[in-house]
């Protein structure tokens, strides 16, 4: 007899959304709010090119092309604010990218279960937080003379006088660089840790049996595996070296810091949306769009001709 080839039984799609319609049905939300604030605000992107008036609406307003793109160029705040923006997120990076990484490798190496999820729920915790709640907290302990920070600096006798953290633009700086990397480097350790979780043990056996402690096990090991992660994530975040959050801009700004604080995200809302000039506010978002989109794609490209799989 002809033996026949048993096909594999392939799930009718009507059956599997019928037993995991919960799960269907938690996505809505987040797609919503995709299609909704992405794809469906981007008509109104030809408002960088009008001399947009709300009250005439899209067909009453004036086209001028570029000219407002022109006056944004020509506009010193601007450059001021780009360069400042720049800057900080590119210090930003430079910073914050490693501390994750590191920090997903000790929890990783921690064997107390009960402390490493202790450890890991305080660490994710400040993500979670408003930076008007985490700057209120930041400007009570950082005051240069009443602040919690400064008094025990004090009576340790290491300094002095109080240390202006958040009140001159140079400390500022680095105590708005530093509280950044804090509130975001547990939330970034998630990624590292799942991905460290998928690395078979079976590699970690055999370097051991060549006689690999724990440092060498992570340099020759765990870092080479979760190299494609890090070099996904480094690209999404120089996509983002153009942007600025107004929130924590506006939440750590006071008059002392005013040259270092007035980035984009700043300058947006004071040209732009505070004095209903929506076509400028738009330019600028959509400027600060399309520069990120193209270090995506430079990093993209750049990493696969390194060797690395790349995003896109």
């Amino acid at each position: 007899m002809q033996s026949r080839s048993v096909k594999p039984h392939r799930r009718s799609w009507k059956l599997y959304f019928q037993e995991n319609w919960q799960m269907y049905l938690m996505l809505l939300i987040p797609i919503a709010f995709v299609i909704i604030f992405k794809y469906a605000a981007y008509p109104g992107l030809r408002i960088a090119f009008m001399n947009y008036k709300p009250a005439k609406g899209y067909s009453g307003s004036e086209y001028v092309g570029f000219q407002i793109f022109e006056k944004i160029f020509r506009d010193k705040d601007f450059l001021r604010a780009l360069k400042n923006s720049l800057v900080f997120n590119f210090l930003d990076l430079l910073v914050g990218f490693p501390v994750p990484i590191i920090l997903a490798l000790l929890l990783n190496e921690l064997r107390f279960q009960r402390f490493k999820k202790l450890s890991q729920t305080i660490l994710y915790l400040p993500h979670f937080l408003s930076w008007v709640i985490i700057a209120s907290v930041a400007l009570n302990l950082f005051k240069p003379q009443t602040g919690l920070v400064n008094i025990l600096l004090m009576n340790a006798g290491w300094i002095d006088e109080g240390i202006p953290f958040l009140t001159e633009k140079w400390h500022w700086a680095t105590s708005y660089l530093l509280i950044g990397v804090w509130q975001n480097m547990g939330w970034g350790s998630i990624i590292y840790l799942a991905a460290i979780t998928g690395i078979s043990p079976d590699l970690y056996e055999a370097a051991t049996i060549d006689g690999a402690g724990r440092l060498r096990k992570i340099w020759n090991v765990t870092l080479p595996c979760i190299r494609g992660t890090m070099v996904t994530l480094l690209i999404m975040n120089l996509g983002r070296v153009m942007g600025s959050n107004f929130e924590r801009l506006d939440s750590f700004g006071n008059v002392q810091v005013k040259e270092f604080q007035y980035q984009l995200a700043i300058y947006v809302y004071e040209k732009g949306l505070s004095g209903g000039n929506f076509s400028r506010a738009t330019a600028v978002g959509l400027f600060q769009s399309l520069v990120g989109l193209i270090l995506v794609l430079a990093s993209d490209r750049a990493s696969k001709a390194l060797g690395e799989d790349g995003l896109l």
